[in-house]
């Protein structure tokens, strides 16, 4: 299938890109990677009046380190990112989890940011994002504000981002020295979209923090769980995170088959955390 017609339009800056669509508000969608917009354009399950292509904004594709978390600019490619050296120096579990997302074909042309804006529940990054407590940086007609990640995702495929607003970049807080970590998913296959997955981060204070998608129509930090899990409850942990998930049933999975997962998971995730963080104790 083909998309309906639409205007295609090319800013050179972000103030042109921010003034499109304010101009459009509500009729244009940003354009980056297209991994997620140009299928369900094809399917013509969205459209728009307008795309704007933000590829020739030369100042938005960056890997950079600040006062403590990893800033990805809208246009840093998953492979990008997934190969800096300094993503895996300062957060390790971005380029894990970077794995799991489709296949290298996709992830050589997929963002990082887009995939965030996107906001499919089932997506690894916006799962990472949460449980490592990161932030998104918006810019619009109003200004500049940042987000953070609990307050950002909204729905499924929704998100507190202003039709007038660009997201220009993604801040995952740095794991300290000594910090374990796992991120694991349950799929059909290897690259497709996730049944469940889980993000843990084993943190040198002993706390423990976990991001859950594919088992709520946002992805969610299971709090309760996060305590049984720095308790060395792992069963307690996988347990509890099952109770705070509340899936749906698809043609992928039942729901009772989803909270089940989450648990096995999260026990898991959990496990191979601990397990990193003593071997970095030891070395």
């Amino acid at each position: 299938m083909k998309p309906a017609a639409f205007g295609y339009l090319t800013p050179r800056t972000r103030e042109e890109a921010i003034e499109v669509l304010s101009r459009y508000a509500g009729d244009a969608k940003v354009l980056a990677g297209g991994q997620s917009l140009v299928p369900l354009l094809n399917f013509r399950l969205t459209s728009f009046r307008y795309l704007v292509d933000i590829n020739r904004i030369p100042d938005l594709d960056y890997i950079r380190s600040e006062q403590g978390y990893l800033a990805i600019g809208a246009l840093a490619r998953h492979r990008s990112v997934e190969q800096s050296a300094e993503a895996a120096r300062e957060c390790p579990l971005l380029p894990e989890a970077l794995q799991f997302v489709g296949h290298p074909v996709i992830r050589q042309r997929g963002t990082v940011c887009g995939s965030i804006a996107h906001a499919d529940p089932s997506a690894e990054l916006p799962a990472l994002l949460t449980a490592l407590g990161g932030s998104v940086v918006l810019e619009g007609s109003s200004g500049r504000r940042v987000a953070d990640a609990e307050e950002y995702f909204l729905g499924y495929l929704m998100t507190a981002q202003q039709p007038d607003e660009l997201l220009v970049e993604a801040r995952f807080p740095k794991l300290p020295n000594g910090s374990g970590f796992a991120f694991e998913e349950l799929a059909r296959r290897h690259g497709d979209f996730a049944i469940v997955g889980v993000a843990c981060a084993a943190l040198p204070d002993g706390s423990v923090r976990l991001g859950v998608c594919g088992a709520n129509s946002v992805p969610f930090r299971p709090l309760k769980a996060e305590t049984a899990a720095a308790q060395g409850d792992l069963q307690e942990a996988g347990r509890l995170a099952a109770a705070d998930s509340d899936p749906d049933s698809d043609l992928h999975a039942t729901a009772e088959y989803r909270r089940a997962m989450v648990s096995k998971l999260v026990e898991r995730a959990v496990r191979h955390a601990l397990e990193r963080k003593e071997g970095n104790a030891r070395g």
